[in-house]
């Protein structure tokens, strides 16, 4: 591979899932046009995301990352932001006591708003249109109109991904992360779901330890650890055209930077080692996130790792390993012994999304009893070679939806009609992602308590 980039270099090589503009000048406009926009995120932020996701890969914290499928304009407010980052705060507290590290907290949200897809046409009856790839590129409405990809979305999506951005900063440093509001973060409609009495037994322990320290003059005014937190973004970088208008070079370092999230990830179906998204990544400091499906061999996957990381790096690539619970323990053992053999310096994740769509009452739907089998031979295969299971992500909502079956509540495919609201995948509701904290904290603290028998035996 050469060894020059510039951020249009990826424009000379082959690409996958690129949407077919009707006119190609006013594509070139909206490009240029946000090109000379404010960047969205700062190169430092993107740095210390970076030192975070050092300490994840050195074994010292875990990476919480979800969010949306993918962003909707129709249902941008404040209240659904304010209760995903409630849902996500409910999650990083139970895993940080489970875990007894750092939790990294990154968002699918302010920019998680293109969409690969498998098909480039969709059919409904006798009518073919092309597919829906998000709505930074065309409309969800099944019609011809909608369908036409459409430039100026890029335009809506950076200012929506701006706005998202400006109340996260404020929940994060304005007060709202506070650990005396460890209590105020339960959603009304998780109040009465079985998670609730085992957040609030936790929430009360979280609370009597802040009333010990205030005793001993340790408060959130003098200490801003305790009312702040570090909030990351991060979407998958597949619309090139926008990520390279939003690239800039750090004033500081003089790197490129991509300023349109902290963190952003190359999917499963781009991830061909001489393709156009390897070669715009290989190119920008920001922290990356790589999918590993199934079909991915171990070379390949040392291959990326020298393209994507060629100084070996702790916190500069993300191994998103995406299976299915049926497929991980065949899959995932022989890349961890590739990684650890040549001693590469990664974080390695786990989503159990996307290998476990299934089709239910004509509804994409996928089980919470074959999310959490995937998570669980996850930790098992890495405990077993002797690595560190640091992260997970998910696809989630703050809102009370009903797109993943099973759970504590026990939803079943008769109850996906209910509330099924998603734009693309199923989502885990915030119920849902609770009691996936609890048994991934569960997990965490058995993985300790291991160690320390090895320590002390």
């Amino acid at each position: 591979m050469a060894q020059t980039w510039t951020p249009n270099s990826w424009r000379q090589k082959p690409i996958q899932q690129v949407p077919d503009y009707p006119d190609l000048a006013v594509l070139d406009s909206v490009e240029a046009r946000l090109a000379k926009y404010p960047p969205l995120v700062f190169a430092g932020e993107a740095r210390r995301l970076k030192s975070a996701l050092a300490n994840v890969a050195e074994g010292r914290g875990f990476l919480l990352q979800g969010g949306d499928c993918a962003e909707s304009f129709a249902e941008h407010g404040a209240d659904t932001i304010r209760d995903f980052f409630r849902a996500f705060l409910q999650m990083a507290v139970v895993l940080t006591f489970g875990a007894q590290q750092p939790v990294v907290k990154v968002g699918r949200i302010a920019g998680q708003f293109a969409k690969p897809r498998s098909s480039g046409a969709e059919k409904q009856g006798d009518v073919t249109l092309p597919s829906y790839r998000g709505d930074i590129i065309n409309g969800i409405e099944f019609t011809e109109e909608a369908r036409v990809p459409n430039p100026e979305r890029q335009v809506m999506a950076y200012r929506q991904s701006a706005a998202t951005l400006n109340l996260l900063r404020a929940f994060a440093m304005g007060g709202y992360a506070n650990l005396e509001n460890v209590h105020q973060w339960m959603l009304g409609f998780v109040k009465d779901s079985p998670q609730a009495e085992r957040y609030r037994k936790l929430a009360d322990r979280i609370s009597e330890t802040m009333d010990f320290m205030k005793a001993i003059g340790i408060t959130a005014e003098n200490h801003p650890s305790l009312r702040e937190t570090d909030f990351f973004t991060s979407h998958e970088a597949l619309l090139l055209g926008y990520e390279q208008a939003l690239t800039r070079v750090d004033s500081t370092s003089g790197d490129w930077y991509a300023t349109s999230g902290h963190m952003i990830w190359i999917g499963d179906r781009t991830r061909q080692p001489d393709h156009a998204h390897i070669e715009y990544c290989r190119g920008i400091k920001n922290p990356l996130g790589l999918k590993c499906g199934p079909s991915l061999t171990a070379d390949g996957l040392l291959e990326l790792i020298d393209i994507l990381n060629p100084a070996n790096e702790a916190g500069r690539l993300t191994l998103i390993c995406r299976f299915g619970h049926d497929k991980v323990a065949e899959h995932l053992p022989r890349l961890i012994r590739a990684v650890e053999r040549e001693g590469k310096k990664v974080v390695w994740s786990c989503d159990p999304m996307h290998g476990n769509t299934i089709t239910l009452n004509n509804y994409k739907t996928r089980p919470f009893e074959r999310i959490l089998s995937e998570v669980e031979s996850f930790f098992q295969i890495h405990r077993a070679e002797g690595s560190h299971p640091g992260g997970i992500h998910i696809e989630m909502t703050g809102n009370d939806v009903t797109e993943c079956t099973g759970g504590a509540r026990a939803l079943s495919g008769d109850d996906l009609a209910d509330r099924y609201h998603t734009h693309c995948d199923p989502r885990l509701n915030a119920d849902q992602a609770l009691e996936l904290a609890f048994l991934l904290a569960e997990r965490m603290k058995g993985g300790r308590d291991e160690k320390k028998m090895v320590v002390n035996g």
